[in-house]
C-alpha cells in the first residue's frame, strides 16, 4: 500500500528547512549534504574521504545544531583507547562505584581520522554503530536515537594509519567522495568562514527534532517499493559477484564482490533518495543514485585492477550501464 503523498510532501518540506538552515554555514558540497540527510533517513551511517578543510566537522556540527540533538567530535589517534570513546567506570569514596559515559553518548557523532586508531579501538565504535548500545563495566546502554555516526578518512597522508578492515567498512551504509569547492563557492569560503566568525555568529536555528527523524525513519521504511526493483537490486549485486554473466568487462578486477548489506544499502537507501524527491515510490533511477556511495566501499579490487590503477566507481558506472533496467 502506498503512502499518501501529504506525508511525503510534508516530510520533504522539513528535510528542504534542514538545508536551508544548513547553507548558512556550509558553502556548497551538496552532493554530500544531500548524502547525509539520505543517510540519516535511512537510519544509516556514512564513512567519508576527504582531504582537510573542506568543511566535514562544520557540517555535522551543524546538522546537529539544525535538527536541536547532541553533537560530539571524537579526534582518533594512535594511543586513543574504547573507553576513551564509551566510557569508564570509576570509583569515589562518596559515591562508590559510577559510570563516566563517554562522548560516543551523542545523537550526531564525527569520528574523524578513524584510520588513525588501531583496530582495538575502531571496532569499539563499529560495535555501538551495529548494536545502537554500549557496555561499560557491567552495564549495558542503550544509545540514545537518533544516532548517526560520520567517520572520515584523510587520503593523503598514510603514516602512523591503520587500514580498516573490510567487514568494519561495510556497517556504513554510504561511502562518499568529498572534492574541492568550486571557484565560485571558495571565493564565498574566503568571505564567510569559521576562522573568521564563531559558529554562533551564523544564527542557525533548529527547525526539526530528533523525534521528526525518527518518524522520517519510520516513513522511509514505509515508502513503496516493487518487486521489479527489487529484482533490479539484487541483479546489479549479483554482476559484482558473477560479473561474466553480465558481460562487466571489468569485473576481471574484482576479488570479492559486494555483501549481502549492499542489498539492504540499496533497498533501504533508494526508499531514502524517494524522499528526497517528493515520491511516494522507487523508481530505478534512485536505485542508480545510491548504487555509487552504497557499492563504492564494498567491491574490493584484484591486485592486478589496483595495479592498473582502477576505481571501483568505474566499476559501478559499468554495472549500472549493463544490467538491464526495468
Amino acid at each position: 500500500m502506498q503512502i499518501d503523498q501529504k506525508y511525503i510532501n510534508f516530510y520533504y518540506d522539513e528535510l528542504m528547512k534542514v538545508k536551508e538552515e544548513i547553507s548558512k554555514s556550509v558553502v556548497g558540497q551538496d552532493y554530500v549534504v544531500k548524502g547525509l540527510l539520505r543517510a540519516i533517513i535511512a537510519n544509516g551511517h556514512v564513512f567519508i574521504e576527504g582531504v582537510p578543510g573542506v568543511a566535514k566537522t562544520l557540517l555535522i556540527r551543524t546538522l546537529a545544531q539544525v535538527t536541536g540533538c547532541k553533537f560530539s567530535r571524537i579526534q582518533f589517534t594512535v594511543d586513543l583507547l574504547p573507553t576513551d570513546i564509551i566510557g569508564i567506570t570509576a570509583y569515589d569514596e562518596k559515591k562508590g562505584f559510577y559510570v563516566v559515559k563517554g562522548p560516543i553518548f551523542a545523537n550526531f557523532i564525527i569520528a574523524d581520522e578513524i584510520n588513525r586508531a588501531p583496530p582495538k579501538t575502531q571496532s569499539a565504535l563499529l560495535e555501538a554503530m551495529q548494536e545502537k548500545q554500549v557496555t561499560i563495566g557491567k552495564e549495558t546502554f542503550m544509545l540514545e536515537e537518533p544516532f548517526f555516526v560520520m567517520g572520515t578518512q584523510n587520503p593523503i597522508e598514510t603514516s602512523g594509519t591503520y587500514s580498516l578492515p573490510e567487514a568494519q567498512v561495510d556497517r556504513f551504509l554510504f561511502k562518499m567522495i568529498v572534492d574541492y569547492p568550486g571557484n565560485k563557492e571558495e571565493e564565498t569560503i574566503m568571505e564567510r568562514n569559521m576562522s573568521l566568525y564563531k559558529f554562533d555568529q551564523f544564527k542557525i536555528k533548529s527547525v526539526i527534532n530528533g523525534r521528526t527523524i525518527i518518524e522520517m525513519q519510520n516513513l522511509t521504511k514505509s515508502i513503496y517499493l516493487k518487486d521489479d526493483i527489487k529484482r533490479y537490486i539484487i541483479n546489479i549485486v549479483e554482476a559484482t559477484r558473477n560479473p561474466k554473466k553480465y558481460n562487466i568487462e571489468l569485473g576481471k578486477y574484482i576479488e570479492w564482490g559486494v555483501s549481502p548489506r549492499a542489498s539492504i544499502g540499496l533497498f533501504i537507501g533508494a526508499k531514502a533518495e524517494a524522499l528526497l524527491n517528493r515520491s511516494t515510490f522507487v523508481t530505478p533511477h534512485f536505485v542508480k543514485t545510491v548504487a555509487p556511495d552504497v557499492l563504492r566501499h564494498r567491491i574490493l579490487l584484484n591486485y592486478e585492477g589496483q595495479a592498473e590503477g582502477i576505481k571501483t566507481d568505474q566499476v559501478i558506472k559499468e554495472i549500472l550501464s549493463k544490467v538491464p533496467v526495468p
